[in-house]
């Protein structure tokens, strides 16, 4: 059974609450070669596709939003573009599978008509096939909304994940959502838009997202996703995850499970993003533990293990 709280949970409250735990890993910085000197960063965790690992992750110059989304395989320790794979004008990629299919999506980005270098808008992109290689767009989301997830329950049905709020689609305000449809053709834009929202999970001056769904042995949803802070110079995102029961809509309490201090000292896109680490994807291992894949300060990407996290939330 979920545990109610009352009122939202702050970014301080979290951090303080992991720091009392001092006995955690130095993540590993992920090496990639052949993107010339661009940055990648906000990765997706590595999958099997037509049998190979692989990842895809967010491929930007240093001075621009403008990126593309490659796919890369590993060679030895390090990540090289798979020549294989098609290549996205998107940003933040993420995968889940349903009903034997893959589900991969990303953020576009739109241009000002009359500026191509001015971003006015973006929206989440959805593809599904059997394979990376075979993938087609089927879905796209609410103008202006980022985070949006989708997970197949065990009842069959297609859990949706969304990112509602914010002044412009994001930022302070920003919160999570959830509803429940029956197939995947049922999802639409205003669907997504119009999903329930979790009242009270974040404070009204931080903001959070989804950013990977895993469905736990008892039925729940356990969230991968962050929270975020502006003090008015600088952001500050941690990885953060909680349960979903499908059938209620309850939650469970948030707790952070990495922040920026758990990995190496490196570079950043800019100074107000040194302290940013953007949850990628998660992969449960045994013996309670987990890789965690993470971007961070919009340059770089790292593996960590840590605890399972969604173990506690199996016990419910």
């Amino acid at each position: 059974m979920i545990q109610h709280r009352s009122g939202y949970q702050t970014n301080k409250e979290l951090v303080e609450a992991f720091k009392r735990d001092e006995s955690r890993n130095i993540g590993i910085r992920l090496q990639f070669e052949g993107v010339g000197d661009k940055d990648v960063y906000n990765i997706t965790a590595p999958f099997r596709d037509n049998g190979e690992l692989i990842l895809a992750g967010r491929v930007e110059g240093r001075t621009t939003e403008w990126s593309n989304v490659l796919f890369f395989r590993r060679q030895g320790e390090v990540w090289t573009p798979h020549p294989d794979y098609p290549v996205y004008d998107l940003q933040d990629p993420f995968f889940t599978r349903m009903n034997g299919e893959l589900i991969f999506g990303g953020v576009g980005l739109i241009k000002d008509s009359f500026d191509s270098d001015r971003i006015v808008s973006w929206e989440t992109r959805f593809y599904r096939g059997p394979d990376a290689l075979s993938l087609k767009p089927f879905l796209t989301g609410p103008d202006r909304m980022k985070d949006i997830r989708l997970i197949e329950l065990s009842s069959g049905e297609v859990g949706v994940l969304s990112r509602p709020g914010g002044l412009l689609g994001g930022g302070p305000g920003s919160v999570i959502g959830f509803t429940k449809v029956s197939t995947l053709d049922d999802i639409t834009a205003e669907i997504i838009a119009s999903a329930p929202t979790f009242g009270h999970q974040f404070s009204p001056q931080e903001w959070g997202g989804a950013n990977e769904a895993h469905l736990l042995g008892n039925g729940f949803v356990g969230v991968l996703g962050h929270i975020a802070e502006f003090d008015g110079f600088d952001r500050r995102y941690r990885a953060m995850t909680f349960a979903i029961n499908p059938e209620t809509s309850e939650i469970s309490p948030m707790k952070i499970i990495a922040m920026r201090s758990n990995f190496p000292a490196g570079v950043a896109k800019r100074p107000d993003l040194a302290d940013v680490v953007f949850s990628g994807g998660l992969v449960r291992k045994s013996g309670g533990l987990a890789d965690l894949f993470v971007g961070a300060s919009d340059a770089e990407a790292y593996r960590i293990e840590i605890e399972d996290p969604f173990l506690e939330y199996e016990r419910l």
